[in-house]
């Protein structure tokens, strides 16, 4: 099967969703192609709790998302997105993986585990969570750690050890505590004492209840130089004090991040950043064009990664798509 498009957007999170959305008001012939479901990643994040953004950062249109409370549900979110694909009609194919990419003088071919396509204008809109990062230490592999948390309950009265310093781990920390599980939380000191959301602090509004958590003896927070041992009753870490501490556990939640997959950015030619922990695909800041000509970027894995800039750049930057795409046709 062979299909000629303009645009072909991988990934249909909230920026390939809203790059389909002005795509098809461009007149553009588009499709979305994603591996997984429709907001993928929104539909791993831990069932049934509320997002802590507000419906104006996360809605596809103005006044669209309208949940129950203040704040949606995770229910209430991917509900949001659905129904966003199905009242327009977006052409989207889930369940299909890109595989390969190449350049040719005239556009591109992209190869899926169901078809092949050409395509004049690629845009990734993959997000950053494809690969969970690891500690590579002895005991990681057990069945009791993982780097996902979904829910709370299968963990009451057990000891469990979240590490990791961001949001997630917070979060999670958080719900496991205010549902009666044993938490302790390992985070490294300077996570622990930041307090500048530019520099990637916890968001005050997880931090708070987490700190409540603590005070009132249900959590516990070790700052750790490095987590040594997993084993099938108890963790061995070292603190930033350089005391070797064992701990009784039953589960462990590595939640130290994850990173998008650049494979298919990196084989047709673009140029990826080499950061401390984070890798992004280098990229013009006014069309979101990477170093390959006809390449675009969108969503997580850039700069712009809150849900609202994902939304708000691919209607900046599909225009700018069609336009280019008129003035060759034209001349």
């Amino acid at each position: 099967m062979n299909n000629q498009l303009d645009l072909l957007i991988i990934g249909a999170g909230p920026a390939g969703l809203s790059a389909a959305y002005a795509a098809a008001r461009e007149g553009l012939n588009y499709l979305v192609i994603e591996k997984g479901t429709i907001a993928d990643t929104i539909r791993h994040y831990p069932v049934g709790r509320a997002l802590f953004s507000t419906p104006n950062e996360l809605e596809m249109i103005e006044g669209s998302l309208k949940p129950v409370r203040e704040k949606p549900t995770r229910e209430e979110l991917l509900s949001h997105y659905v129904h966003f694909v199905l009242d327009h009609d977006l052409k989207i194919n889930t369940g299909e993986e890109v595989v390969d990419a190449q350049r040719q003088v005239d556009g591109f071919l992209v190869r899926t585990n169901c078809h092949e396509y050409q395509a004049a204008r690629l845009l990734f809109a993959i997000g950053a969570m494809a690969h969970p990062r690891h500690l590579n230490i002895p005991g990681e592999d057990l069945p009791k750690v993982h780097h996902r948390f979904v829910e709370p309950y299968p963990y009451v009265r057990k000891n469990v050890l979240v590490v990791g310093g961001g949001n997630s781990a917070a979060e999670a920390a958080l719900f496991l505590s205010e549902e009666g599980a044993r938490i302790t939380m390992a985070i490294w000191r300077e996570d622990w004492e930041n307090r500048d959301p530019k520099a990637g602090a916890m968001k005050h509004w997880v931090r708070s209840p987490l700190e409540r958590e603590i005070r009132e003896g249900r959590l516990r927070v070790i700052l750790y130089k490095r987590i040594d041992e997993i084993t099938r009753s108890e963790v061995t870490l070292t603190s930033d004090e350089d005391e070797s501490l064992t701990l009784p556990n039953d589960v462990v939640f590595v939640l130290v991040g994850s990173d998008a997959d650049l494979t298919l950015l990196r084989k047709l030619g673009v140029e990826i950043t080499s950061g401390k922990l984070t890798q992004l695909p280098v990229y013009n800041q006014e069309t979101f064009e990477t170093n390959v000509r006809g390449v675009y970027v969108a969503g997580h894995f850039t700069n712009a990664r809150h849900i609202k800039a994902a939304i708000d750049v691919p209607r900046y930057v599909v225009p700018l798509i069609a336009k280019d795409l008129k003035a060759i046709v034209s001349s």
